[in-house]
This record gives C-alpha cells, structure tokens and sequence, in this order.
C-alpha cells in the first residue's frame, strides 16, 4: 500500500466530523433470539474533510493536498482532535498512560496500542502512527531514554528495545498519535457561490490497515 507520511492539515482537521465504526452482522433466529457476531477485530474510523473549511483559502490548501494525494490513490496521517493522546485529550502525557507488555528477557518489540474501557470487555488498538518526538517510555515506571535505551519506528509504532526488559517488567508509554487514512473518493465537486454561501463540499476520509 503507497502511504504518504505527511498529515492533513491539522487547523483544518479541527471541527470535521467522524469516529470509528464497527461492523456487526446479526442473525435473528426462528426463536426470535439474536446471533451477533463481528468480523473485524478493530473498528475503523471515518471523517467528513469538507466540515472544517472556512475560507476559499482552506479549500485551495485541501485541492492541493488531495492532488498531491492523487485523489484515493496514496495514503497520509489525519490528526483526530477528539482522540490524538494515550491520555485524555485534556491531560498530560505520562509514561504510565498505556500499558505495551511485560518482559520475558527475550522480546525486544513492543508495539504501541491505546485501551479503551476496563476489564474484560477493554479493546486494545494498535497505534501505528505516533507522532515524532511526543514518545515517552518507561520500565517499571522508570524513564528510559530514546537512542540510548529503545528506538522508535514512527510509521509503524513499534518501540524497539536495545536489550529484552527483564521477566515480569512492565513496558508502559505515552504519545501522541495520528490515524492513518486515505481519501474516500476520487472526486471534489463545489463552486465558489456555494462554498461562500456555507455549503461545503462533501470529502470522505476513511482509516487504512497499516
């Protein structure tokens, strides 16, 4: 898959509309019992482009980035406001904010994942797009610095360790991160008298496997 590590512009990301869906195939049966079951381990997120743009300005920045994108063609990173931090988007990074693994002296790679909910039903999802030089790691609670202790892989989320944590460490992390996404169409149609009359243009944007 061709991905473009270039975000969206983020001023023009804020006020789109969007969150992940799920997909859930449901069987009613004779009885008039339900059989639920989902074929997709992870949701996938969508988002309406058009919704953040304000000014014929904005919308010649976005037809220069769709056409860089080649329309549907390449993928790029798309700033979610409501949802971009292991923390709340009103808190601050910690170390201690997502838990990655324990250590077992042999395993060097941990991958970054975000939980959502607690206990049994929480969903973990993989994070593959963090954001350069927001990572924070920490083993058993201790800091641990980049370079010298793990390296970071910013277009697939994996925190590589120079040497195995230790049996039973805790490997813990915070970050910001971005969503990987592409254009769900391969067409902008709007006109200038529209647009100033506050009818944006309609421009889908999905989230893509990495």
């Amino acid at each position: 898959m061709s991905f473009h590590e270039v975000r969206f512009p983020a001023a023009l990301s804020f006020g789109a509309l969007g969150g992940p869906e799920r997909r859930t195939e449901i069987v009613t049966l004779a009885n008039g019992a339900e059989e639920r079951n989902s074929p997709w381990a992870h949701s996938r997120r969508r988002y309406d482009a058009g919704l953040g743009l304000r000014s014929l300005d904005d919308l010649e920045e976005v037809v220069a980035f769709f056409e860089a994108r080649r329309g549907q063609l390449h993928g790029f990173r798309w700033k979610d406001w409501g949802d971009y931090k292991s923390c709340r988007p009103s808190g601050e990074l910690t170390v201690l904010d997502q838990f990655l693994g324990e250590g077992d002296e042999e395993r060097r790679v941990f991958q970054l994942v975000k939980r959502y909910g607690q206990g049994a039903g929480a969903y973990d999802r993989p994070i593959a797009k963090p954001v350069a030089g927001t990572l924070i790691v920490a083993l058993d609670g201790l800091l641990r610095l980049p370079g010298e202790h793990y390296s970071l892989d910013e277009t697939t989320g994996e925190v590589s360790f120079v040497h195995p944590p230790d049996a039973g460490v805790r490997v813990t992390a915070g970050f910001e991160f971005d969503v990987p996404v592409r254009f769900d169409t391969d067409r902008i149609a709007t006109s200038v008298e529209s647009f100033r009359a506050g009818e944006a243009p309609d421009l889908p944007v999905i989230e893509v496997r990495i």
